[in-house]
């Protein structure tokens, strides 16, 4: 059974960083309406920043503009515009083995499903829920190390496989709410709950935050 003191705490710490980031939303870089697009940038995300993808993805999309483009390209044509970011190798030959499954079984579309989607080179559960609570505004949270961090510190959860993270905040707050507590809660640990000293003076939730593993803030 839910813990109903953990609901009541998700629902005040949504609500309060809904007024702190009332514009939260995805910081990656692509056109709106193309979820390959999103999908190579979210790849293109792990174990770096959104900031170096953000530098990167224009160069890599003008000049594989498509998804056939990417499958018609061999990991070796892709790695020279991602090379500054790390697991470069890896990253364009699953971009090239996503882009020639989806070509093939998915008429050339990204598919709708997170079962389906995790079934393409690269694409993993987190990265999953990103591109359908993106592209197509499916309810969806996605655990990064942000969310992971700042949910164990609020005691949210004391689990640190990201799965199981997923599915004890997938049943603490609202379906209509979970893309906006991805979005907010991102948004909180890159901005004040960081990883090392976090910005416990400003933070909007230090009234009902235990710290949990915190040992020094600012």
């Amino acid at each position: 059974m839910m813990d109903i003191k953990k609901k009541t705490l998700a629902n005040y710490v949504l609500t309060e960083l809904r007024k702190t980031f009332p514009q939260a939303q995805i910081e990656l870089d692509y056109q709106k309406d193309d979820p390959w697009q999103l999908l190579v940038v979210v790849a293109l995300s792990a174990q770096t920043t959104d900031k170096k993808v953000n530098a990167i993805s224009p160069a890599l999309f003008e000049h594989f503009k498509t998804v056939n483009d990417f499958a018609r390209a061999k990991p070796a044509d892709i790695e020279p515009y991602i090379k500054s970011i790390g697991l470069y190798r890896n990253k364009a030959r699953n971009l090239v083995l996503a882009a020639q499954k989806i070509v093939s079984e998915f008429d050339g579309k990204v598919p709708k499903t997170r079962k389906s989607l995790e079934t393409l080179a690269g694409v993993g559960k987190k990265t999953s829920a990103v591109i359908v609570a993106n592209a197509f505004n499916v309810p969806a949270i996605a655990v990064d190390t942000h969310v992971a961090r700042v949910s164990r510190r609020l005691g949210l959860t004391d689990q640190t496989d990201p799965n199981k993270i997923e599915d004890e905040l997938t049943a603490l707050f609202k379906k209509k709410d979970l893309i906006d507590a991805h979005h907010t809660l991102i948004l909180h640990g890159r901005r004040i709950c960081i990883a090392k000293k976090p910005h416990c003076s400003i933070c909007p939730l230090n009234k009902k935050c235990p710290r949990i593993g915190v040992t020094s803030w600012q």
